[in-house]
């Protein structure tokens, strides 16, 4: 197994991390005070392509390679969480299509998806339900060539924008994934704001009040909700946000090094103080040892090892986990600066609580992680 990276992958993450450096960090702290992202630099995003990483050629798509989706979601991480939100469950949207859906949704759908004119979100939460993901009370009945579908969604990162929603529903009391068009009736939204993180993400509930749909937007079969559409899905998430923690947590340690050598205290630097170097060195190996979980991941998702599955949920685990603790980290070296919005690790510490929640809990990590271990005794 080459761990390290092509030449075409280096290209293309000098490539990623010049777009992102001019082109979304400069809005970043901006995002997060407004809660939203500029429908400009979503335009650029997508006439870079970025928007249509997982998605193949023959759709418009970049058909990356699953490291370069990961270094991309690693750069975009590095500069802001919320931007980086947006490749994820665009891209989760797009997975379920492509993998489960017919030749004619793939054909219609994936081409403006990939072109980024439109802009896909994932419905599976509601008020009630969130990691017990087949208590979903959103219910769907067929009528005629038809179906209707009532119940509410929340927490929809990008829900406030997106115009392409990937919705679950109860169909004859089995979770089944539908296609919901923003313009359809009886379908509405409304923004969620005040979040702690990731304020950017754009986050709605989903209201859905005899929203009725074409027989043809169910994706995949009645009961293939969760245990096909869903599921690849959500791997893809963790998969990208797995990296994008990685990210974070190296704009972190780049923050305390800068600043850690400017930083003077009883007449020196305090990269001098050893209890400083120890929290240094602690986020030097513990990033390198995220990404290199990432890497095997990515390793095995491209050669078709089911292992993949598994081993992404112990990088999303491990990645999120540590992004907090550097956060923290950092925030403790920068003293009382780290806590004012005048700098950039006050928000990073904030959006890397967010990345414990989103696609499974920690604790559901853990529980899956110990489970698998024990089967494999």
């Amino acid at each position: 197994m080459d761990i390290g990276l092509s030449k075409e992958q280096i290209k293309m993450q000098d490539e990623v991390k010049a777009f992102v450096d001019s082109e979304v960090a400069p809005f970043a702290d901006q995002n997060d005070r407004e809660e939203k992202i500029e429908s400009a630099v979503i335009k650029k995003i997508a006439d870079r392509g970025y928007l249509a990483s997982m998605i193949p050629k023959e759709y418009g798509g970049m058909e990356m390679d699953m490291m370069t989706i990961g270094i991309l979601n690693e750069e975009f991480g590095r500069v802001c969480s919320s931007t980086k939100a947006l490749l994820t469950v665009h891209g989760m949207v797009a997975i379920g299509i492509l993998r489960w859906g017919t030749q004619e949704q793939k054909n219609y759908y994936l081409p403006k998806l990939a072109r980024g004119e439109i802009i896909g979100a994932f419905g599976l939460s509601e008020p009630e339900v969130g990691s017990d993901a087949k208590s979903i009370q959103t219910t769907a009945i067929q009528d005629n060539k038809s179906y209707i579908l009532n119940g509410k969604k929340r927490w929809i990162t990008m829900g406030q924008i997106a115009d392409l929603f990937l919705v679950f529903a109860q169909c004859n009391e089995k979770p089944t994934a539908f296609i919901i068009e923003r313009n359809t009736p009886g379908f509405s939204t409304v923004p969620i704001t005040g979040l702690m993180g990731a304020r950017a993400s754009m986050l709605a509930e989903l209201n859905m009040e005899d929203c009725k749909i074409p027989q043809e937007n169910m994706l995949g079969g009645i009961g293939w909700g969760l245990s096909h559409v869903c599921q690849s899905s959500l791997d893809y998430g963790r998969y990208t946000i797995a990296w994008g923690c990685v990210g974070l947590c190296q704009a972190c340690l780049d923050a305390s090094l800068q600043y850690a050598r400017k930083r003077k205290q009883f007449g020196t630097h305090i990269r001098s103080n050893q209890l400083i170097q120890k929290m240094i060195s602690e986020m030097v190996v513990n990033i390198k040892a995220a990404r290199l979980l990432c890497y095997n991941a990515a390793y095995l998702k491209e050669t078709g090892n089911p292992d993949s599955i598994m081993e992404t949920w112990n990088a999303k685990y491990f990645a999120s986990i540590l992004a907090n603790k550097v956060a923290s980290d950092a925030i403790q070296i920068h003293g009382a600066n780290g806590c004012h919005s005048n700098y950039p690790i006050e928000r990073y510490y904030r959006d890397a609580r967010i990345n414990e929640i989103i696609e499974g809990t920690t604790q559901m990590h853990e529980v899956m992680i110990a489970i698998n271990a024990f089967r494999s005794i």
